[in-house]
């Protein structure tokens, strides 16, 4: 029987082993090495170790400091029981017995229950520092920014580096304070009522140490409230006039904490003295202390008195009372969003545009005016240049090139891969995992052209033929904006019909020289991997080789998080054709939402939403779409968080110096960035505070048929660099509730130097302000007019027939020298293929609408109608309908 016993015993304790050992490996080791592999291939395994000493290195390090300060109080407080010498003697054996029984449980047994209690209560307290363990990074690696702030008189970057994590540890150690004071008093009073012999009274160690816990308690609490003055940085009670402290804040509440602070101290120092003090002393200082500490307190909480200061002193003068503070506000967003270096230019309109006009018509401005909307142009790509069921393009992308003798603006796409559009019973394993593993090239269209002409294509098809130079010797993208699936390549399946396999190469072995992926060169890796994949194929199929290599978290932007989850990523990556391969350049953005006085927002990136008032692009992130590599540009090196960043991480992130001319060349100003900053500056940029109070020169975005216009890229001159074209992006603003445009924002990249530009990157921001006593047409006005043009309405009605739809592209607005020119395309869809075609190009400037088949044509209309011909400027009905009725048919067909 005890045989049987001891053999269900060890069965249990194998059992109980092998179920830890199961749990430690799957959620523990495997996710270790298969990081640390996935990290090594990118050549970041410096990087993966040092990122990983910190994280538990400070998690694990709180951990024991709390089990530390829990242990050694339990364990001192179970010393000193004070014993009482001259009672214990009177006792008998059985009595003795059992006075040494009791005090030994004390001094040594409750450590049994202490010691877990402890540990629980560290692992619970640590919980705040596992989640926010990068604040401690940025504390031991922040430097000072330089700029300092007009209340406290900190440098910013204790706001933004200390502030925090001081707010975490102060919270923590309060709780821990408050615990450690209760459970010791409370070990102390149940040792004192259960030995027989305690003392009455207790010994000096035990009064010593609780002293000592209540000045532990005293110093954090008092730390607290030291903290939350800067706390008032942050108050949004003044909204929607300004944010962050005010009046009744710096004159009210600044004073009640310093109150609360000193009351608290002088309440602690009456107690202490009142009990510690061997003579007889009155308790009516005391007494009063606590009063005045529970009225201080019921002030902070009472909004009675705030409220009066507020309606009846600073309401009615609101201006003179917080100047300062709407002053400190405004600076401060300005900067947190980087807003403090826009150049401000105030552009007066031509009388008379004609000679703008005949400047104009160059064929090398036309080129660049963006008549193709990524909304329409997706589905003609899907369409035309698909080809193979599995192949997609995720979005539309712009962009620049060298073509035609000059910088030509341009839209392309790249091809990739989407399994979910292969037949059903084609997807295998061998299929997703083995054979189609790619997307294949890109395409590329001019951002303008005229009308009724099908889209041209610069490069296009699977053969990715070209007559404007484009050429690439690695075409392949094994990673992307696509959900893509792991890939293991290359493989012994024999491939047939699978672009980017020719009839000599059948296999991936022949032809695949990628350096990325983590190669499956033991079993052992196979193994783990099928564990870590949960398909036991990867390690049955005798397709893969020692030579095979596993691509996973092939997703772009899932890629760049996972190396650096505190960058926040841009929702739009960009595509880049050189002549060896693709690459994709990502924006990344550091944020914080410590940076005092600065007006917060909200917005939804494309990893997470977040509130934030401080944002910097301080990275541009690459891809290698063939290889995977990636690597990080400091993009912007005055942002001190990505300084930080940098020193705790060295040798991560590079130079923007250190990028391939081929990629720094196709840099471009973020539209994500660029948009959330003009939603601060059509309030912010009212500087004064008598105009920021009153708001009346608050801009908004331009609308038009009830949508906004979001800012679009256009490659021109504005005249300020001797003629050279600038990638640029564009948003146009009007008054608040009022729809004539008065501002045009724009971003570029080029650097000035003197009268000329520098092609290098460093962004940059004008605003263009029209004259308040001019009238200049905003995009619903302009909208108007061409509704009320009766033979455009006409031919509108006409072309919008069965078999297809009219639909109004996206109207642009660019400057022309000194006068304003609109441009809106109009498409023809077909209702079964859904592929568009330009089939006519308005324009406008002033109160003049045209409609033709070219930009050419239409400025030339322009001219006739500015300076008063006989031809009216708008097309001959008859001719019109015909030539639609031609386009019309085209389309169908």
């Amino acid at each position: 029987m005890v045989k049987v016993k001891r053999i269900i015993f060890l069965l249990m304790v194998i059992t109980i082993v092998l179920l830890l050992g199961y749990v430690a490996f799957y959620f523990l080791f495997l996710d270790l090495f298969v990081d640390f592999w996935w990290f090594k291939s990118l050549k970041l395994e410096n990087y993966f170790w040092l990122r990983t000493f910190y994280r538990y290195f400070f998690s694990i390090g709180v951990t024991v400091f709390f089990f530390g300060v829990f242990f050694v109080n339990f364990w001192a407080a179970s010393r000193y029981l004070g014993i009482d010498a001259e009672e214990e003697g009177v006792l008998d054996s059985s009595q003795r017995k059992r006075l040494y029984q009791i005090v030994r449980w004390f001094r040594t047994g409750s450590l049994a229950l202490f010691t877990p209690i402890s540990l629980i209560m560290a692992f619970v307290l640590a919980i705040p520092f596992y989640e926010h363990w990068e604040y401690a990074t940025l504390f031991f690696f922040g430097s000072a920014s330089g700029i300092v702030d007009p209340i406290f008189g900190n440098d910013i970057s204790f706001y933004m580096f200390s502030y925090p994590i001081f707010t975490l540890v102060q919270k923590e150690l309060l709780v821990v304070s408050c615990f450690i004071l209760v459970l010791v008093s409370l070990q102390y009073w149940l040792a004192h009522h259960y030995i027989p012999a305690q003392k009455k009274n207790y010994p000096v160690g035990v009064k010593l140490h609780l002293s000592l816990l209540l000045i532990f308690l005293v110093v954090h609490a008092v730390w607290g409230w030291l903290l939350e003055r800067f706390s008032l940085l942050y108050v949004d009670d003044h909204l929607p006039e300004f944010f962050g402290l005010g009046f009744v804040e710096l004159r009210y509440q600044l004073p009640l904490i310093w109150l609360k602070i000193i009351t608290f101290v002088l309440l602690v120092t009456l107690v202490a003295t009142y009990f510690f003090s061997k003579s007889k002393r009155s308790v009516l200082p005391m007494t009063s202390c606590i009063l005045f500490f529970t009225v201080l307190v019921g002030l902070s909480l009472w909004p009675v008195i705030p409220d009066f200061v507020s309606k009846y002193f600073v309401k009615p003068n609101p201006v003179s009372m917080e100047r300062a503070f709407m002053e400190n506000n405004i600076e401060a967003t300005l900067a947190a969003y980087k807003l403090d270096n826009i150049h401000v230019e105030e552009k007066k309109l031509a009388l008379n545009p004609v000679a703008d006009i005949e400047k104009w018509k160059s064929q090398k401005y036309l080129d660049n005016v963006p008549l193709w909307g990524s909304e329409l142009l997706i589905d003609g790509y899907r369409q035309l240049q698909g080809i193979r069921s599995y192949y997609s393009f995720p979005n539309v992308d712009e962009s620049r090139y060298f073509i035609n003798d000059h910088l030509t603006q341009v839209n392309l796409a790249a091809r990739e891969l989407n399994l979910g559009r292969l037949p059903s019973d084609a997807q295998t394993w061998e299929n997703k995992h083995l054979r189609y593993t790619h997307g294949y090239g890109a395409v590329v269209t001019p951002t303008s052209q005229d009308a009724d002409q099908p889209i041209k294509w610069y490069l296009h098809d699977l053969s990715l033929t070209s007559e404007q130079g484009f050429k690439i010797k690695h075409p392949e993208i094994y990673y992307g904006e696509e959900h893509y699936d792991y890939a293991i390549v290359p493989n012994k399946l024999d491939i047939v019909g699978v672009s980017g396999h020719t009839h000599t190469h059948t296999s991936t072995l022949d032809y695949y020289h990628g350096l990325g992926g983590i190669p499956l060169n033991s079993l052992f890796r196979k193994f783990l991997f099928s564990a870590y994949l949960g398909d036991k194929k990867t390690f049955f199929s005798t397709s893969v080789t020692r030579k095979s290599k596993l691509r996973f978290r092939r997703n772009i932007q899932e890629r760049v998080q996972t190396v650096v989850p505190f960058l926040t990523l841009d929702k739009d990556p960009y595509l880049v054709i050189t002549d060896d391969r693709l690459y994709w350049i990502l924006d990344a953005y550091t944020l914080s939402d410590w940076y005092p006085d600065s007006f917060p927002i909200n917005h939804e990136f494309s990893n997470e939403k977040r509130q934030f008032n401080y944002i910097r692009n301080s990275v541009k992130v690459t891809v290698d779409a063939y290889s995977g590599q990636l690597s990080l540009y400091i993009s912007d090196p005055s942002d001190v968080i990505v300084a930080a960043y940098s020193r705790a991480y060295p040798g991560v992130f590079k130079q923007l110096d250190e990028m391939p001319d081929f990629l720094r060349k196709q840099l471009r100003y973020p539209r994500e960035l660029f948009f959330l900053q003009m939603a601060v500056y059509v309030k912010y940029h009212q500087t004064q505070p008598e105009l920021f109070y009153q708001q009346s020169e608050t801009l908004a975005f331009s609308t038009v048929e009830g949508s906004q216009i979001q800012p679009y890229y256009i490659t021109t001159t504005f005249n300020r660099c001797k003629g050279q074209e600038e990638f640029v992006l564009v948003n146009p603003m009007t008054p608040v509730n009022r729809d004539n445009l008065s501002v045009l924002a724009i971003a570029g990249t080029l650097s000035f130097r003197e009268n000329a530009c520098v092609d290098s990157y460093e962004p940059n921001l004008t605003i263009y302000k029209f004259h308040k006593d001019s009238q200049v047409n905003g995009f619903a006005q302009v909208n108007a007019l061409i509704d009320q043009n009766t033979e455009v309405s006409s031919m509108f009605t006409l072309w919008d027939q069965h078999g297809s739809k009219l639909v109004k592209g996206r109207m642009v607005v660019l400057p022309m020298g000194d006068s304003i020119l609109y441009v809106q395309p109009v498409y023809m869809v077909a209702d079964d293929t859904k592929i568009p075609q330009l089939s006519r190009i308005i324009a406008s400037i002033g109160n003049e609408v045209v409609m033709e088949k070219s930009l050419i044509l239409a400025l030339t209309q322009l001219q006739r109608e500015l300076t008063g011909g006989t031809e009216t400027g708008r097309a001959k009905p008859n001719m019109m309908r015909e030539t639609l009725s031609k386009s019309k048919q085209e389309i169908d067909w």
